[in-house]
């Protein structure tokens, strides 16, 4: 396996592919048992993995007290992510979630406790509370880096306008910096690319994409009748419900074929394309060795050009106005043929 600098801030060196640990453990009713989850993690760190995520929410907080054992004889060569904002039980109290200061610091010796190491190299904040000002969020992440107890800090499923404004708060005022961002992003879910993206490269953040396979859709198999996390987590994360996810499954399976990889590794391979660095979440051997084989596949540039084309979506105001043939025209003096904006950014 290959390995990237992670962002524009760091010299943390990763893994091309990062190992997601929410089936590790059954608290959820649903995911590995520990001698499964214990094969899972064997056989991606024997890969080359090194980027391991996880959360306290993950099987109410079993996933993290597994891990504990697994990193354990090779702690200093990976790098372990870990959440917080849900808490770590299935009926949590009203201050044991949130992305408050009090929560974070809570959530954070609790896991450090479980996962028996003394201290997490990167926290999320898993998912935006819409309460906690993100000063408040910046500055807890800067106690925890002065402590020792995190070394970086990022943003999961926040919105654009919010990292942006937390990254450039820690900037001015000489803060531990924002170095990542985590979102959902596969071919049938690319959101991201209307704010989240853009944003993520100007300021120079480490890109990780969760569920690259859409919930397993992008694999073909709920077309064969095969359940997963259906009936498992009770939700597919994506349904093939439009004519255009249709198209796109139909796409990802005949470029499969073109290349003899597996629908899977073609879904993951089309987010690596992207600069964004896959979380594959196998729920076994087998899954996981398919996942792995992802990282050897290489699309030409017509065949990520056909997945780009199928599973484009509308960027909306006032993206579709400032990237019209009319407004480039007219931002070009009404020359466009003769200015290079191949080396801009568009922001």
């Amino acid at each position: 396996m290959r390995y990237r600098v992670f962002g524009s801030h760091t010299g943390l060196q990763v893994s091309e592919l990062s190992l997601g640990t929410g089936n590790f453990g059954t608290g959820w009713g649903y995911g590995s048992t520990r001698d499964v989850a214990k094969q899972v993690f064997d056989g991606y760190a024997e890969a080359g993995g090194n980027f391991i995520d996880t959360a306290d929410v993950y099987q109410f907080g079993e996933a993290e007290t597994l891990l504990s054992e697994f990193i354990a004889p090779k702690r200093d060569n990976l790098v372990i992510a870990t959440k917080y904002t849900q808490g770590s039980t299935a009926n949590p109290t009203v201050q044991g979630v949130g992305n408050s200061r009090k929560s974070m610091i809570q959530s954070v010796e609790a896991s450090l406790k479980r996962l028996k190491t003394d201290r997490i190299d990167l926290l999320w904040a898993h998912i935006a509370d819409s309460v906690t000002p993100v000063e408040e969020i910046m500055r807890g992440f800067e106690d925890l880096t002065r402590s020792g107890k995190i070394i970086y800090a990022g943003f999961s499923n926040f919105a654009a306008w919010r990292i942006a404004s937390a990254a450039t708060l820690a900037a001015l005022r000489g803060w531990t910096p924002v170095v990542g961002l985590q979102t959902e992003y596969s071919l049938v879910e690319r959101s991201a690319d209307r704010d989240l993206l853009p944003m993520a490269q100007a300021f120079g953040l480490g890109t990780v994409g969760w569920s690259p396979l859409g919930g397993g859709l992008l694999t073909g198999k709920y077309r064969k009748g095969e359940a997963g996390r259906a009936t498992g987590l009770g939700a597919v994360i994506q349904y093939e419900d439009t004519a255009q996810r249709t198209s796109i499954v139909d796409t990802v399976l005949a470029i499969a074929a073109e290349t003899g990889a597996s629908p899977g590794q073609v879904g993951i391979a089309w987010v690596a394309s992207k600069g964004v660095l896959p979380i594959i979440g196998p729920k076994n051997l087998d899954q996981l060795k398919d996942n792995l084989e992802a990282a050897n596949v290489a699309l030409s540039p017509n065949q990520i050009e056909r997945l780009d084309t199928v599973s484009a979506i509308p960027l909306g105001a006032p993206h579709d106005m400032v990237t019209s043939q009319r407004t480039r025209t007219r931002l070009a003096g009404g020359k466009p043929h003769l200015v290079d904006v191949s080396a801009a950014s568009v922001i």
